[in-house]
């Protein structure tokens, strides 16, 4: 069976982003029989000038969205789009717009783990700051969120304190802007193909069969 990697490269509060991930899934179970998906979450900043104690979320959302009718009008339509994959969004819930470098820092360490670690560091911060309203810029909200995952709470909170892998989330982010990614979720196939936005399951299931049918002939070929 054909193993794809995908970089995913995303913000843990981008709605698009949790969308996107369970749009994700869904197609990996699509194909599951067909190839076989390994995935690497890579950081970016949609707020990297948030203060970190965060700001006000609804006020700063509703300036940047041009009011608070568009705000609640995307709010609405993403509302719909989440119930069909499983997302309960609970925008009124969020109040603060956290700066999510630390929550990089948890995905990065939860990262060296594992896949399966890292993947559920993003589902839980995913679901913590979209469903149940959590300030994920907070560290005690981060430990609690590395402790259900599975890792060291000690150790996390001894890197929180400081400044470890700081440069290199940010480095990452910078990488993905050098690449031309100016907006997120974008998934990256095997370092070769590119995919921006949230796509449907269909578009993504038929994108990860065609990478697969490839390197299936691309096999063929040089044997």
């Amino acid at each position: 069976m054909d193993r794809i990697t995908i970089d995913l490269v995303s913000d843990v509060v981008c709605p698009w982003c949790y969308l996107g991930k369970a749009r994700l899934e869904l197609a990996i179970a699509e194909v599951q029989d067909e190839v076989s998906v390994d995935i690497n979450w890579r950081p970016y900043q949609l707020n990297p000038d948030y203060p970190p104690e965060g700001v006000d979320h609804q006020v700063e959302l509703a300036k940047k969205l041009g009011g608070k009718d568009k705000m609640d009008q995307a709010h609405a339509h993403l509302k719909s789009l989440g119930a069909e994959v499983g997302i309960a969004f609970d925008f009124g819930a969020i109040k603060v717009g956290p700066n999510t470098l630390d929550a990089h820092r948890l995905i990065h360490w939860a990262g060296q783990e594992s896949r399966e670690t890292q993947t559920r560091v993003v589902d839980l911060l995913f679901k913590a700051n979209f469903e149940q309203g959590r300030n994920i810029g907070d560290a005690a909200v981060l430990l609690d969120i590395a402790t259900e995952a599975g890792l060291s709470r000690p150790v996390i909170e001894s890197l929180l304190s400081g400044d470890a892998d700081v440069s290199h989330v940010l480095s990452e982010v910078e990488a993905a802007k050098q690449m031309g990614v100016n907006g997120v979720p974008f998934f990256i196939f095997d370092q070769q193909y590119a995919v921006s936005g949230a796509q449907p399951p269909e578009e993504l299931a038929n994108a990860l069969r065609e990478i697969g049918k490839a390197k299936a002939e691309a096999l063929r070929n040089l044997n």
